[in-house]
């Protein structure tokens, strides 16, 4: 049974009354069907639940009056159908890994230790809030790579030195994988963004996967294109494996660092794979 209309009808009634944060059993009354059946048309349709469409909808114009308005956090979470900030703190930092506040101020509150380091690929650049790491990069220029770390974060306070989480991380260059829990990420992305950032730690050292097969992991096979632009947005390099994705013709493909660069690296990981294994290399 075709339930577009069904579901247009919801969407349309969600952004009527979003202020109000309707629920499920509301959301369902309108549109004539039970809570149960309503929730899985709607899933089916829009690829997310009624509950997570509102969020997305309450944070969107949340956001919008953080940026475009000079409003308190308080006044944006009120205006947005929020019974406090707490709420909108939540929905900020489940969805967009930031707080409100981070979000208002263009991460002005946000203190960023920053560090070059040598690894076997190139020099890189590492930078590290309280939360985790927020940012890695090869630096073949030391002062254009400060730029671009920069240019993320325009208001935050950067401090050039090398803090615990960043050692942590750097151990990923002569340590095993199994280490990995040990690393912590502070990451700002759309929700499909950090799907896929997270699909792609899970993918072994010296495995490689294409980017349908991605796609399919996640459970959207027709996402391919939009899985490559999620792995070329990737914002941690190498602790995040984008290079292990590969086109379907076995061609390594481009890579933000060059594709030189990512050709070593899927040797230099292949070769380590086979030395643990035991194996010939």
């Amino acid at each position: 049974m075709n339930h577009y209309n069904t579901v247009a009808t919801a969407i349309d009634y969600i952004k009527e009354h979003f202020k109000t944060q309707p629920d499920l059993q509301e959301i369902a009354a309108a549109v004539h069907m039970s809570p149960f059946h309503f929730q899985r048309v709607f899933a089916e349709w829009a690829g997310v639940t009624p509950k997570k469409f509102l969020q997305y909808l309450t944070l969107d114009y949340a956001k919008t009056m953080l940026r475009e308005e000079k409003v308190t956090v308080f006044d944006a979470a009120f205006e947005a159908g929020l019974s406090g900030t707490g709420r909108l703190h939540d929905l900020f930092i489940n969805i967009e890994s930031m707080t409100p506040g981070e979000y208002k101020n263009g991460g002005k509150a946000l203190r960023i230790n920053y560090s070059f380091a040598e690894s076997p690929f190139g020099d890189i650049i590492v930078a590290s809030t309280s939360k985790g790491i927020c940012h890695m990069a090869f630096a073949d220029d030391q002062q254009l790579a400060l730029q671009e770390l920069t240019a993320q974060f325009p208001h935050a306070q950067f401090t050039q030195m090398v803090d615990l989480i960043q050692q942590n991380t750097l151990y990923i260059f002569t340590q095993d994988w199994s280490r990995l829990s040990e690393i912590k990420l502070h990451l700002r992305g759309t929700d499909f963004q950090l799907k896929v950032w997270e699909a792609l730690l899970k993918i072994p050292m010296g495995n490689l996967t294409t980017y349908s097969q991605l796609a399919t992991t996640l459970q959207n096979p027709n996402a391919s294109r939009a899985v490559g632009s999620a792995v070329a947005q990737n914002p941690v390099a190498f602790l995040i494996p984008c290079h292990r994705v590969i086109k379907a013709t076995g061609d390594t493909g481009q890579y933000h660092w060059g594709s030189t660069r990512k050709s070593a690296i899927i040797g230099w990981e292949a070769a380590k794979k086979g030395h643990t294994a035991g194996g010939e290399i």
